[in-house]
């Protein structure tokens, strides 16, 4: 289909960038480890649901410093309830689960996002580093750039390129988006329903934090979430079972799947002109069966 359209498809492996905590979370936890490390934090603080891939990547990543982490989740009915593999696996690797009402956590995670927040947060769970949801602050913005920096290496990007990745928080598209060269660009595939606009302003802020000013040359696509976040479809299921069996790489359900089935979707009704060269950035690693 791509052939036909004129178009190229390649596959940017941030799946494999890191053997504990792979894809866009550790180019988005990395620097912010680095500044805990080198301001002498011991202790790390962030928020996630049930089965969030940034609560077990913080975890895995503060035990392998020596540092200890506390997760804030999403769902205060968890508490008493077995864990699922996900929770079990961030409290193996030594993270402190607190469990939220969802009101709680909008209220907590928002004082973070809106900024100001942490200092009760640190009254209330101790002296730490406070990370907002999905990892994605300045720090982040600036670590994800170091994609674009690698494909710069591996043979340059110019007018033809769009470099395409899933939404959540907004973190890795706001650095990708910033150390474009000109002419290419950026396209973010939104993985949560009803985020028009607030993504948009969520990677503009990140800008401003991180850059101190405002890039152009990216978008972000709202049509293909599937029916919301976490949300798997029959539809992108059987897209991504048949990615799989064609090309044999395991793909991620709820973020990968849904920006490449994007990118198919969107070529097959002639959104890219001919001689377009989509990168689609592999952020992490399908769930164990």
């Amino acid at each position: 289909m791509f052939e036909r359209a004129g178009v190229g498809l390649r596959l940017k492996r941030d799946d494999l960038v890191h053997p504990l905590v792979p894809g866009n979370k550790w180019r988005k936890l990395g620097p912010n480890l680095e500044s805990a490390v080198r301001d002498g934090h011991r202790r790390l603080l962030t928020f996630g649901g049930a089965y969030s891939t940034h609560l077990r990547a913080v975890a895995l990543a503060a035990g392998a410093l020596g540092l200890s982490s506390v997760g804030l989740v999403r769902g205060e009915e968890l508490a008493g309830a077995p864990r699922n593999w996900s929770l079990r696996a961030a409290e193996e690797a030594g993270m402190e689960l607190v469990f939220l009402s969802r009101a709680e956590y909008r209220e907590a995670a928002g004082r973070v996002a809106g900024g100001g927040g942490e200092a009760e947060l640190r009254r209330r769970f101790g002296p730490c580093l406070v990370l907002p949801e999905g990892g994605s602050n300045a720090l982040a913005a600036r670590g994800a750039q170091a994609v674009v920096a690698e494909l710069l290496e591996a043979g340059g990007l110019g007018e033809r390129d769009v470099v395409c990745c899933p939404v959540g928080t907004g973190g890795t598209l706001a650095g990708i988006a910033a150390g474009l060269p000109p002419g290419a660009r950026a396209l973010g595939v939104a993985v949560l329903r009803g985020g028009e606009g607030y993504l948009e302003g969520e990677v503009t802020r990140l800008h401003r934090e991180a850059y101190g000013r405002e890039f152009d040359g990216w978008r972000i696509e709202h049509g293909h979430h599937g029916g919301g976040y976490g949300r798997v479809p029959a539809a992108l299921e059987e897209f991504a079972a048949g990615f799989e069996r064609r090309h044999g790489i395991a793909l991620e359900r709820r973020y990968v799947a849904k920006a490449l089935a994007a990118l198919y979707g969107l070529t097959a009704a002639g959104a890219f002109p001919p001689g377009t060269r989509l990168t689609a950035v592999v952020t992490g690693l399908p769930d164990p069966v």
